[in-house]
């Protein structure tokens, strides 16, 4: 029969411990690894996120300042058309108005 000494078995122990604060430190740092890339590409991605929009507005702003441009030219080149124009949409707009109303029979 085998028999165990008290001290073999303090060692086993503090070997033990030891192991288990080792193995905590692991975890540990690696947590911190991942929580630091984590944050990293989400942070990256909302900066290309946001650069995409800004991009995008900025194109929007170009083409609805150059739609405005051309629309100010055909204006000038015929005014009476554009007045014309004008007054039909503003009919146009009147009718169905009319026709939506709840007060109409």
């Amino acid at each position: 029969m085998t028999s165990t000494k008290p001290e073999d078995f303090a060692a086993d122990l503090a070997a033990m411990r030891d192991d288990v604060t080792k193995l905590t430190s692991s975890v540990s740092e690696f947590i911190r690894y991942q929580t630091a890339a984590t944050k990293k590409t989400v942070s990256d991605a909302a900066s290309s996120a946001g650069q995409t929009i800004s991009d995008t507005a900025s194109k929007a702003q170009d083409r609805v300042a150059g739609a405005s441009a051309d629309l100010e030219k055909t204006i000038e080149r015929n005014p009476f058309v554009a007045v014309i124009l004008a007054t039909l949409g503003g009919v146009l707009v009147g009718m169905i108005m009319g026709m939506l109303s709840p007060t109409r029979k």
